[in-house]
């Protein structure tokens, strides 16, 4: 870890630009009901891990934030969108997020899902139409990357899995680890990827990257699998111990506590050895991030 860098003040820091734009980027306007939904799930709150990873890539490898943040915002507007569908009685059917009643919760399950495509399409035009100062070239490659990671081959797939999978007993390592790769690594990857390419990162700076995206994104999921089984529903702001009730495959379950935890140490490892090759100072943020996500208690 590099001395002196105050991780706490970074993250304040750049989670307050990334709210203050989200707040800009939605206005309330007419039609009221569905800008209100979608503000409603938005500016709910949330640590800001996606576009707070995607800033911090831009800058590893030279890049402004100014570059990288419609991409950053844009992908906290895809994550919105997935956690809103995902709370639905049609798939998680959960009450609670981010300490606050669901979307469907307040606003009905029509409005939820009308909010939810509304952040999906927002998401595309704002990455496409306010990113500044970066090439076409550069541009097109992000939105390629926020698309193959929401779309049937992405977090699409994840989830399809994830519902099928649901209280059957054939549920292996492999096809676990497939699920949450799919259903919460690709957008990680995605921030990561996207902050390097709209940063001015080569060829290998954002493979480089990507391997460390790759590692963080399952490790959060991971972590989740623990937090589900060892925190409350106060302490994680969410439904606590929904995985055991429904019957889901888990990193725990699977491999038992110590062995989800043993494994969230290797891949903090891994993620942690591809940063290696960056300078020092640039790359603190992403170190500090990996162990964040790694150590966090909601």
């Amino acid at each position: 870890m590099v001395k002196g860098f105050q991780f706490d003040t970074y993250m304040a820091e750049k989670a307050t630009l990334v709210n203050n734009a989200l707040e800009e980027a939605v206005p309330l306007q007419e039609p009221l009901k569905i800008h209100e939904a979608m503000r409603y799930s938005l500016l709910a709150g949330g640590k800001r891990v996606r576009p707070i990873l995607c800033l911090a890539s831009c800058e590893l490898v030279g890049g402004a934030e100014s570059r990288a943040m419609a991409m950053a915002l844009a992908v906290e507007m895809v994550h919105t969108m997935s956690l809103i569908h995902d709370d639905l009685p049609c798939m998680d059917n959960d009450d609670l997020r981010r300490g606050k009643p669901t979307n469907h919760k307040v606003y009905g399950d029509d409005t939820a899902v009308l909010a939810g495509d509304a952040l999906l399409s927002l998401a595309f035009e704002h990455l496409a139409t306010r990113t500044i100062g970066v090439g076409p070239d550069r541009v097109v490659q992000a939105i390629s990357e926020l698309a193959s990671a929401v779309g049937s081959l992405g977090l699409v797939a994840g989830q399809i899995v994830d519902i099928s999978s649901e209280g059957k007993q054939d549920v292996d390592l492999n096809k676990l680890e497939y699920i949450h790769v799919h259903k919460t690594a690709k957008l990680l990857e995605a921030a990561v990827v996207g902050g390097a390419v709209l940063g001015g990162g080569n060829s290998d700076e954002v493979e480089r990257v990507r391997k460390y995206a790759r590692s963080i994104g399952l490790l959060f999921q991971v972590v989740d699998d623990i937090l589900d089984v060892t925190k409350s529903s106060e302490e994680l702001g969410k439904t606590a111990g929904k995985d055991l009730l429904s019957d889901k495959a888990t990193y725990p379950k699977l491999m038992g506590l110590d062995g989800a935890k043993k494994f969230a140490g290797e891949l903090l490892a891994t993620a942690v050895e591809e940063l290696g090759f960056f300078d020092a100072g640039r790359a603190a943020p992403l170190h500090h991030l990996a162990h964040y996500i790694a150590y966090r208690q909601n």
